[in-house]
């Protein structure tokens, strides 16, 4: 049997809901960081990707969707342009042939190296309008979501 749900559900859903208000928000800023990252030729994913990759050595693709809290399909998906692009390399890994490490190149720092002072700047921006929020205490909150 259909059971209605009287109109004020919704408004409550709309009101209370975490996950919707936390969509809402990532979409908003990811547009904006889209927007300031394409001259860049980047988008706010691929930023992400890519700085994920700027460690001392190669990471293993289990260790970069972890951070990106992605699972293996997605990531895989999300590489292939990017090497398409020139901008990563995907390696097998010299301890276990089963398992790939993925490889900034120089075009990818060049990109990133370009990029950080328009990201760094639109952060800044963001924080401020965060204001009278603390940013770093909103940031400690969504880690400890995740």
């Amino acid at each position: 049997m259909d059971e209605e749900l009287p109109f004020s559900v919704t408004i409550e859903v709309r009101d209370r809901c975490l996950c919707l208000h936390l969509q809402r928000a990532a979409r908003a800023i990811a547009r904006r960081f889209d927007d300031v990252l394409r001259p860049f030729g980047l988008t706010n994913g691929q930023f992400s990707l890519l700085m994920s990759l700027n460690r001392p050595a190669p990471p293993r693709m289990k260790e970069v969707a972890a951070v990106l809290a992605m699972d293996r399909t997605t990531l895989t998906a999300a590489l292939k342009p990017l090497e398409r692009r020139g901008m990563l390399q995907i390696e097998p890994d010299e301890n276990d042939r089963r398992s790939r490490r993925l490889r900034l190149t120089p075009q990818g720092r060049a990109a990133l190296a370009a990029a950080m002072p328009v990201w760094r700047a639109t952060h800044e921006e963001i924080d401020g309008e965060l204001a009278p929020a603390d940013p770093e205490a909103l940031r400690a909150v969504l880690r400890s979501l995740s």
